[in-house]
């Protein structure tokens, strides 16, 4: 399974439902989203600054994590912003291929 950093900003509407629903039902939420495409959810946080929910997440593919920002973003409540995430391990093979590739202008 591929590992995603997800972070949520709330609309006004999105946060009267926080509100309104409380934040454990919020991440009870999410993770039936995340199951349900087959995924797990490792941790979910509120936060202050740019985004206003974080959370880490496992799941099957990257379809399955474009389908995850593509139901919340649909609400309209709510807009994800999905970063995939590489263990060191997998730095490393990609540090070991050699590709080509020449630079713009050289």
């Amino acid at each position: 399974m591929a590992r995603y950093l997800l972070q949520g900003k709330y609309s006004a509407d999105g946060v009267k439902g926080l509100l309104k629903d409380g934040g454990s039902a919020r991440r009870a939420a999410l993770e039936k989203l995340t199951k349900s495409l087959g995924g797990t959810m490792e941790s979910c946080y509120f936060a202050f600054g740019d985004y206003d929910i974080v959370g880490i997440g496992d799941m099957p593919d990257n379809v399955s994590a474009a389908a995850f920002s593509l139901t919340v973003s649909a609400t309209g409540l709510a807009s994800v912003k999905t970063t995939v995430l590489m263990t060191p391990e997998e730095v490393d093979q990609a540090a070991k291929k050699s590709p080509t590739y020449q630079g713009p202008g050289r």
